[in-house]
């Protein structure tokens, strides 16, 4: 079934690359080989799927075209609604494959997330997972989370959703590496510190020397609590 993965990546990548959404190919088996059995993914290892990304010109290509035209009644978070109706529209454009979402903020029974975020983005090449064991003399003795660098956006983007098509396989899929763009170890330590202690200034995001960042008016949006989220975007809960 290779033969489906160049004709149906353009039906995914061209919808969503207008709205300021990325969509990275993998195979499921990529993302279960890296990840303990309690992470791994229920479909078959080579099963198509694809790592969503926002970037920063989704703001203004469908966050705010989104709330223009969609007054949000059962209100959570603005913006997750926004991706979800856009990826349901396009599943509705798919209607000749069967195509399961998750969302990066879906948990399962158990707690744990439906899959983790950060660990697809690496295994399809779309960002660099950067955590401690990258850093070869480690100079922490507390818990260190690690963050995925775009390599044209840095820190300013982020991981939404997975697509996954389970009638659909693809064993001769080649691997995209992702790549390292934070390379000497004096910018690796920089990063994480940065990311774990200092997460707030945004600086992490600038790591790298990037081809767009998120707005002011974007920054400004994404820097209120949630809960004010919405008084700043003249909405009421209707």
């Amino acid at each position: 079934m290779e033969t489906l993965v160049g004709p149906l990546e353009e039906r995914i990548r061209g919808p969503l690359d207008r709205l300021g959404l990325e969509s990275h190919p993998f195979k499921v088996g990529w993302y279960n080989a890296v990840l303990p059995p309690a992470f791994h993914l229920p479909y078959s290892e080579n099963t198509l799927a694809f790592v969503v990304v926002s970037v920063p010109a989704m703001f203004e290509k469908a966050f705010k075209p989104f709330l223009k035209k969609h007054l949000l009644k059962k209100i959570h978070d603005p913006v997750d609604q926004c991706i979800s109706h856009h990826l349901l529209l396009l599943r509705e454009s798919l209607a000749d494959y069967q195509v399961d979402i998750m969302y990066d903020y879906e948990m399962l029974p158990n707690r744990k997330p439906k899959f983790l975020a950060q660990t697809a983005a690496h295994i399809s090449g779309a960002a660099y997972y950067y955590q401690r064991k990258d850093v070869q003399q480690d100079p922490w003795g507390e818990k260190i989370f690690g963050v995925c660098i775009h390599p044209r956006y840095g820190g300013w983007f982020a991981i939404r959703a997975l697509l996954v098509f389970p009638d659909v396989e693809v064993p001769f899929l080649l691997q995209n590496d992702p790549i390292d763009c934070v390379r000497t170890e004096k910018e690796r330590i920089e990063l994480l510190e940065k990311f774990n202690f200092h997460w707030q200034d945004w600086s992490y995001r600038d790591v790298i020397e990037v081809k767009e960042k998120y707005s002011e008016e974007q920054k400004t949006y994404f820097a209120t609590p949630p809960a004010e989220r919405l008084k700043l975007l003249n909405l009421s809960r209707g």
